[in-house]
């Protein structure tokens, strides 16, 4: 999942310098914020931007019912705004991990944490039991709303992966879906059949590790014969449905805030065509979207960057700061 390069840093440095030095006098912290940000996550911390800038952050449980989370702090929001952009975003943020065992406690997940909390984010990060035992289960979704009414609105919610499925139907959950401002979907899917078929298909490792990780779905045996011969064309249709019931496209138009897609062209994991047809599903509610060769999967792969990845990253990491009324 990681490349083996590891990126220079002073081009990097550089690189963030030519975005951020022609717009400080228009847009103030936001932006050194923003770029600080995607240069420590671009370099996966060997470059530690954000942290020279911010003191290291807190972390505790957070108490939710029926839920195991943390919650992370650092830098405070609510502090007096040092630019007109920084007044009014979102505080609070969520963030939805992948296909990870030790759930809210993966080191990777922890760091983004730590570092979204150094932006000036209070982190809550649950633990997705589906996700955390190689499942996709529509009552995934139950935990990210349950720590959406936890926090104080107006949120930002991440979902990393696969992760960014339960992430957007809990953004479109009526419950919840006006609790949100800003939506990031990081490396993840809008079709759940047309992500089984690209394992089956590109991917057997993983799909025999989902078929060992769901003994109950493959106890049907149209889930069976889809495993050994590649085709869900004769899938159930109980797996049909339950397929769609963790599909995001399926709900996408029911999400009230900003949309924001990122995904690296080259991801091995989650093909990049999911994002762009989650960006097509969206359409309507006008999403920004960035193909990068900047992102393998969900990590950093900075050696690979154009500048225009720098650009459109860039972008995104300083609306994902200011909310919706500081995007440029």
């Amino acid at each position: 999942m990681r490349e083996p390069e590891v990126a220079r840093p002073a081009l990097l440095v550089l690189l963030a310098l030519l975005l951020v030095v022609p717009l400080l006098g228009r847009a103030g912290w936001p932006s050194v914020a923003g770029a600080a940000f995607l240069l420590e996550f671009l370099s996966e911390g060997r470059v530690p931007a954000l942290s020279a800038l911010t003191r290291p952050p807190s972390v505790r449980p957070l108490a939710i019912p029926g839920v195991a989370a943390d919650l992370y702090t650092g830098a405070e929001c609510a502090r007096p705004p040092r630019d007109p952009t920084w007044a009014g975003r979102p505080c609070s943020l969520v963030l939805v991990h992948g296909l990870a065992p030790a759930g809210k406690n993966d080191p990777r997940l922890r760091r983004a944490a730590r570092l979204l909390a150094r932006a000036g984010f209070a982190v809550a990060v649950p633990t997705v039991a589906g996700l955390a035992r190689f499942r996709l289960d529509p009552d995934d979704v139950e935990p990210v709303v349950r720590t959406l009414q936890a926090m104080p609105p107006p949120a930002t919610l991440v979902g990393i992966s696969v992760g960014a499925g339960p992430a957007l139907l809990a953004a479109a959950d009526p419950r919840v879906s006006d609790r949100v401002a800003v939506v990031l979907s990081l490396g993840g899917y809008a079709s759940a059949s047309a992500l089984a078929h690209f394992y089956l298909t590109a991917r057997p490792d993983l799909a025999r590790r989902f078929a060992e990780a769901n003994p109950a779905l493959m106890a049907d045996p149209t889930a069976r014969r889809a495993v050994a011969t590649g085709d869900l064309a004769g899938l159930s249709p109980e797996l049909r449905r339950r397929l769609d019931a963790v599909s995001p496209e399926r709900v996408v138009q029911g999400i009230r805030a900003r949309l924001l897609i990122v995904h690296g062209r080259d991801d091995p994991l989650v093909p990049f065509t999911e994002s762009l047809r989650l960006a097509d599903a969206a359409r309507a509610l006008h999403p920004r979207l960035a193909l990068v060769g900047a992102i393998a999967h969900v990590e950093g792969t900075p050696g690979r960057a154009h500048p225009a990845d720098l650009l459109g990253l860039w972008l995104i990491a300083r609306e994902l700061i200011t909310g919706p009324a500081g995007a440029l």
